[in-house]
Order: C-alpha cells, then sequence, then structure tokens
C-alpha cells in the first residue's frame, strides 16, 4: 500500500548502529531489501541476534517500532493509484483484508495515516498465526481467506516482497506484485502473475477489466462498471 521501506531501514540502521553492529558501520538499503523486508520481527531478529534472549528481543522491537511510527508519521505516502483502486474494489462490493508480517500496531499505524481505517474489513498479521507460520507460510492468506468467507480461486493478492509472493502463491491465489524493475526478476522466479510498478499500470486494469467481465476500463480509470463478487486479499504494508 505504501513505500514504508525507507522508514524501517531508518530506524534499523540508527538503532544498530547505535549497538555497534556491522562494526558500527551502517547497514545498506540492499541489506535491508535482502534479510528484512516483508519479514516479520520474528524472522529479522532471529538473522540479526540469534543467540539474544527474548526479553531483549522484545525490548529492541518496541524501540524499532517507534522509531519507525515516527518517521511513518513524517512522510508516509502510497503506492501511486491506491486511491483509484481501493475505490474500483469499494464500489464493487468486494472483500477486502490487508494481510501483513508487521505488527499489528504498526500495520494499523500505516492504514490509519493513509486514511483506510474504514475500507479494510480485517487485518491479518503474521503474529496472528502462531511462530514460525508468516509469511513466507501460507498461514495468514488462508486465515484471511477464511475469516472473509472467500475463496482462494477467485480472490486477488497485491505484494510488494518476495516472501509475500511467495506467501500468497502457496495460498493458491494468484498475485500481483510491485516492484522496481530492480525486483522485477526475483518477485517473478517466487511465482508472481504480473509485476506493475505502482497501480497505475495500464496492464493492471486490463487484467482487472477481463477478471471482472465489466466494461473496458478507460485510460481515466473510471469505476462505473458493475462486478460479480471477488474477495480480494490487499497486502502491502
Amino acid at each position: 500500500m505504501c513505500v514504508s521501506d525507507p522508514f524501517h531501514h531508518r530506524a534499523f540502521s540508527e538503532l544498530l548502529q547505535n549497538l555497534g553492529y556491522n562494526g558500527g558501520a551502517p547497514i545498506t538499503p540492499e541489506f535491508g531489501m535482502a534479510h528484512m523486508a516483508g519479514r516479520s520481527n520474528e524472522q529479522i531478529g532471529r538473522f540479526l541476534f540469534p543467540d539474544w534472549p527474548q526479553p531483549r528481543l522484545d525490548a529492541f522491537f518496541a524501540e524499532k517500532e517507534a522509531l519507525f511510527a515516527r518517521y511513518a508519521g513524517e512522510g508516509l505516502r502510497e503506492v501511486p493509484g491506491l486511491a483509484e483502486l481501493c475505490r474500483w474494489a469499494r464500489e464493487r462490493g468486494l472483500k477486502r483484508a490487508a494481510v501483513t508480517n508487521a505488527p499489528r500496531a504498526n500495520a494499523e499505524l500505516m492504514i490509519g495515516i493513509l486514511g483506510l481505517a474504514d475500507f479494510f474489513q480485517l487485518v491479518v498479521a503474521g503474529e496472528d498465526c502462531g511462530e514460525g507460520r508468516s509469511k513466507p507460510c501460507p498461514d495468514p492468506y488462508l486465515r484471511a481467506l477464511a475469516l472473509l468467507g472467500a475463496s482462494a480461486e477467485r480472490s486477488l493478492v497485491f505484494e510488494d516482497s518476495v516472501v509475500g509472493v511467495q506467501a500468497g502463491v502457496a495460498a493458491g491465489m494468484p498475485v500481483v506484485a510491485i516492484a522496481s524493475e530492480s525486483r522485477e526478476a526475483k518477485v517473478v522466479a517466487a511465482g508472481a502473475s504480473m509485476v506493475v510498478r505502482d497501480y497505475r499500470d495500464a496492464k493492471l486494469w486490463a487484467a482487472l477489466d477481463a477478471a471482472a467481465g465489466a466494461p473496458k476500463i478507460d485510460s481515466e480509470l473510471s469505476l462505473s462498471a458493475v462486478e460479480p463478487p471477488v474477495s480480494v486479499p490487499v497486502e502491502n504494508c
């Protein structure tokens, strides 16, 4: 839904540098994308500090999330075209869930900043699925389907991380990946059915139109067509 990685990276980098991680040198954005992006705090903690006891990890991530909330509040923005997509889904009465590896408080913060608190019918966080069952396991998406009363074959996932794409595919759903050109090969290898740069992409709207069996949506994204009910678990937190 939004470009949050820079804010996560800033918070992690600041804390890790204070701890002397990586010899005190700041971690790079590439390091963050390779080892943190899309992953749960549980997964990140096991990677960064495999020997730390749980209370120390909990304290570290509490501080990290507080920093993230402050930085995100200063500049979090939606992926271009998100508002049009949400309006399109709402007007058709589609079922909608935000499915994320982020802690629930983190996810709800971002949804609130984006003004989408009343758009999603439910939020499923990786922590809801038990230890070790967050993405790339399919459990978060399967939980969303069950709670929505939706079927995988009539649902669609939007994702912006490799582990998220893997989770959606494992849950039996087609996945549209929001990814830069440099990351396209990775999300395709993970099983993405389509890759777009943002929600304004013409091929995305053509595919949505074809799946809905509705009159063609024009370049102005006219959303007046009628569509049959389809469940759409939406990610990208």
